[in-house]
């Protein structure tokens, strides 16, 4: 066929037959395009995560005994637990990633799992914690409310809350997002009949 030249079109056909030509299957595209932007979500779930070790730095310096002298004079406002425990969600991202590897439903619901009990519920948390000081920086009038808004929490100038507020609107997003394309891999592999135990 070769020394027929590069565009030979067999007998009897007149090219316009490559819609009947063997394709992927639907689950299969699901599986790699779901897969690609899982790991996009939880590389951008380890920045938010680097975000949060920087904003715990001063308190594990602190546990340690190790000062320095530039993180202090940031006057880094003592963290609370919600932020350890939001941490913790990191950890589950390995179960996802070897999910993703090797096709396995039950290490991704651990993803899934970890991401509402170690990612949502403490964000969820924080919302609450922060809600009256944001809706009370947010409402008042700087001349009238001048005793209200001195009882806001401020960092750097900042309406504290607002600024987790910030962090929780693009935690929440990447979360959904994980989640989404979690089970959407989930639904493609038990599609295919890949239902792999650990």
């Amino acid at each position: 066929m070769a020394s027929k030249g590069l565009h030979y079109i067999p007998l009897g056909s007149d090219g316009f037959d490559h819609a009947y030509r063997q394709k992927v299957a639907a689950q299969y595209q699901i599986s790699a395009l779901n897969k690609s932007r899982l790991k996009h979500c939880i590389f951008f779930h380890y920045l938010l995560f680097f975000v949060m070790l920087a904003k715990l730095s001063a308190d594990i310096l602190d546990k340690f005994d190790i000062f320095i002298l530039e993180i202090e004079e940031l006057r880094i406002p003592q963290p609370l637990r919600w932020e350890y425990f939001w941490c913790i969600s990191l950890l589950f991202s390995f179960s996802g990633l070897a999910a993703i590897r090797k096709n396995r439903i039950k290490s991704m619901n651990y993803y899934i799992f970890g991401l509402v009990a170690f990612g949502f519920l403490p964000l969820l948390y924080a919302v609450i914690y922060y809600f009256g000081d944001v809706w009370t920086y947010l409402t008042s009038d700087p001349e009238e409310d001048e005793e209200a808004l001195s009882e806001v929490q401020m960092w750097q100038g900042m309406p504290y809350g607002l600024l987790w507020y910030g962090f929780i609107i693009v935690a929440v997003q990447i979360h959904s997002f994980s989640t989404y394309f979690a089970w959407n891999l989930i639904s493609a592999w038990k599609a295919r009949g890949s239902k792999k135990a650990e």
